[in-house]
């Protein structure tokens, strides 16, 4: 479960912008998680649960998940496709030259200071 590490680097991060822009509680977070990026949602906001409140300015803090799709692009016929849908054979032309475009990536979109 590499969810409780991602989750402490997180925290560790908002502390330091918190930090840096004078804030003493931080509301929301929201992040954009990549449908293929191994995280585990459920456990992932289990982690920040539990952890949340060993930092007082997280400590109420809701964290929000948006899904990031997985898209891969074919070097051969010059497409993207959706990954989770057909791998990493290009479904367009049969081709196996295709690379992840986006989908496995873990972004903060959004922080939302408290009142």
């Amino acid at each position: 479960m590499h969810e409780m590490g991602i989750v402490i680097h997180l925290a560790k991060t908002l502390e330091e912008t918190a930090r840096e822009e004078g804030l003493t509680k931080i509301g929301s977070v929201t992040l954009d998680v990549g449908e293929v990026s191994g995280i585990v949602t459920d456990y992932f906001e289990d982690c920040w649960n539990y952890f949340r409140r060993k930092h007082p300015v997280l400590s109420e803090a809701e964290l929000h998940i948006g899904i990031i799709p997985a898209l891969t692009w074919c070097d051969s016929c010059r497409s993207t496709y959706e990954t989770v849908k057909y791998g990493r054979v290009c479904p367009n032309c049969g081709s196996g030259e295709t690379w992840l475009v986006q989908g496995n990536e873990c972004v903060i979109r959004q922080i939302e200071a408290e009142d």
